[in-house]
């Protein structure tokens, strides 16, 4: 497994080696040990796993305090445009966000540590996702960040009128309401 950096700090991208013959393919996921050994030291707790279609975006969605979450993401059928946002409250690229295509085409998973907000949208007709989190659901500490903050600007690689969003989503917080509270975050 290959760890490729971002120009945020620690948040990366592993690209598995795959190994393809006459009947298909195979690869590790998941393997401790080969994360260990590339600084990747979570202990996932819980599996999620979302089926979708076109245009839906899921996000921008974090837990905060001690229910906090890191997640490692990938794309089991279709594509989607995966987004982290930086509010770890000390780092240097506070507010900052980061974007890549995730696709069953291209098997690549993206790790997402613990203080920043994630979402994704659906490329392709369909679209199933799957993640890794190092601590359990909590809803009383779930917060977001509504999805086409102006202070963020997105591209999310759609056109607004095809987004498709929950209830939940279509009220989140601007990120300057997140800002103003980022010493309670993580």
């Amino acid at each position: 497994m290959e760890k490729i950096d971002t120009p945020i700090e620690g948040l990366f991208i592993l690209r598995p080696r795959i190994f393809n013959d006459n009947r298909g393919s195979f690869y590790e996921s998941y393997n401790k040990k080969t994360l260990e050994s590339l600084g990747l030291n979570c202990e996932f707790v819980q599996d999620n796993q979302s089926e979708s279609s076109y245009g839906t975006l899921r996000g921008l969605h974090m837990q905060v305090g001690d229910a906090a979450q890191a997640k490692l993401v990938r794309v089991l059928q279709g594509r989607v445009y995966d987004v982290a946002v930086d509010l770890r409250p000390n780092s240097p690229t506070y507010g900052q966000h980061y974007g890549i295509e995730l696709s069953e085409e291209n098997q690549i998973q993206f790790f997402i540590p613990r203080g920043f907000a994630h979402g994704f949208v659906v490329l392709s007709e369909r679209a199933s996702f799957f993640y890794k989190v190092d601590n359990y659901y909590c809803k009383d500490k779930e917060q977001g960040i509504i999805w086409n903050d102006p202070d963020l600007a997105i591209d999310w690689k759609i056109k607004p009128q095809d987004i498709v969003l929950s209830d939940k989503d279509k009220v989140l917080a601007p990120f300057k309401d997140i800002k103003d509270a980022k010493q309670l975050l993580f």
